[in-house]
């Protein structure tokens, strides 16, 4: 089965309800790793969307002995997520993070530029005291 790309809206429909399943079949909040597992989902993904969701203030977390535990806050804040996919705002920020790296490479090279030009200016000026000292003891 084909995986598609999932927007943050949707995931976070399925990370709250993954954690009220688990909650309802344990009688105990998950882990991020419980509910990585349900979803079937990288740890690192899972983690993503728990952070995202923390800051929106939708999910809290709470320090146990072995683990943090996941809790449902606030789930009608989802709503507040844009339905746009998260990687149309990662393509954005990877096509700036390339124009820099584009502009970043082309003023090393003005500079590279630059310094070829004044070694070669300087060459030529030692070049012709070289000459005038030679033109005066001859």
């Amino acid at each position: 089965m084909e995986k598609k790309s999932q927007d943050l809206y949707a995931a976070a429909h399925l990370f709250v309800s993954a954690i009220r399943v688990y909650e309802h079949q344990m009688n105990t909040p998950p882990t991020i790793d419980d509910i990585s597992q349900i979803l079937v989902m990288s740890i690192e993904r899972s983690s993503y969307i728990c952070r995202k969701l923390k800051e929106l203030g939708v999910v809290d977390s709470v320090e146990g002995s072995y683990d943090n535990r996941l809790f449902v806050r606030d789930h009608l804040k989802i709503e507040e997520i844009p339905r746009e996919a998260d990687g149309t705002e990662l393509e954005a920020e990877l096509q700036k993070f390339k124009e820099s790296q584009k502009a970043l490479t082309e003023k090393i090279e003005t500079i590279q530029a630059k310094q070829a030009q004044k070694k070669k200016d300087l060459f030529a000026e030692m070049e012709k005291k070289l000459k005038q000292e030679l033109d005066k003891k001859s």
